[in-house]
């Protein structure tokens, strides 16, 4: 078992210990993700500390505000390292907005080519607001136009309107532990339908804990519970799934 997408850094307890706890759970390899500046070394680092870990790079939509040239050099540099497997996590939220549409048009289209230099996978975030599709649209139209030559990631996928989408043009889908909550059932229908090469899982911890631990603090070894739910919704015993998402990742990010 793996997990596609965590943020350790940002996780409690330690990061030796949450890993100890993800081998328990029989969780072998994990993809930490730098938001930015302050977090993509210490992503590195971790990698490279820890046999299990990987990292990706990259600036998060939020905080895109002040992406220049200067940044997307640094990122280029930084992601030279061999510890990093994927840019990202990069995209658009017109959820929070946390940063102006116009940075995180300009952080967004600079992680593309970065992406595209270095040929690793690209680690997407999008998010509207409730009810709305303006950023999923912008999104898929824009790597639509400007992807081609590395895989992208539609990471904690919430576009199940555009699963058939995605799975034309050979994206992966990675769900996270909201696809467990009782009101998720869109999510669930989405899960069954992505293609078994398409498909991964992850926690985004220490975010979007799982239903049997809704309201705590997430960490690595809880992904197993969320491929549990994508096998119950895609009608298959949990070990074909781990073993789908196990041979994608390793395909996806060379480990």
């Amino acid at each position: 078992m793996v997990d596609t997408h965590a943020h350790i850094s940002l996780c409690e307890p330690p990061a030796d210990e949450l890993l100890a706890a993800a081998g328990d759970a029989g969780v072998r390899r994990v993809l930490e993700i730098g938001l930015g500046e302050d977090s993509n070394p210490a992503a590195v680092e971790l990698a490279t500390r820890f046999s299990e870990v990987f990292a990706a790079v990259g600036r998060h939509p939020n905080s895109a505000t002040g992406f220049d040239d200067a940044a997307a050099a640094a990122l280029l540099e930084l992601s030279a390292d061999p510890a990093v497997r994927a840019i990202g996590e990069t995209g658009l939220d017109f959820y929070r907005d946390g940063a102006p549409r116009h940075e995180q048009r300009r952080a967004f289209a600079a992680q593309i080519e970065v992406a595209a230099e270095r040929e690793l996978p690209l680690i997407i975030h999008v998010r509207d607001r409730d009810g709305e599709t303006e950023a999923v649209d912008e999104v898929f139209d824009t790597l639509a136009e400007a992807a081609g030559g590395f895989p992208v990631i539609l990471h904690c996928f919430s576009a199940p309107q555009r699963v058939g989408d995605a799975a034309e043009r050979g994206w992966y889908c990675s769900f996270a532990g909201n696809v467990t909550y009782p009101r998720a059932e869109d999510l669930r229908v989405a899960a069954a339908q992505v293609p078994d090469d398409l498909l991964l899982v992850e926690t985004d911890s220490p975010f979007l804990a799982p239903q049997s631990v809704r309201g705590k603090r997430n960490q690595p070894a809880h992904v197993v519970e969320t491929a549990r739910r994508v096998a119950e919704a895609r009608g298959v015993a949990p070990n074909e799934v781990e073993a789908l998402v196990d041979r994608n990742a390793e395909r996806l990010f060379r480990w």
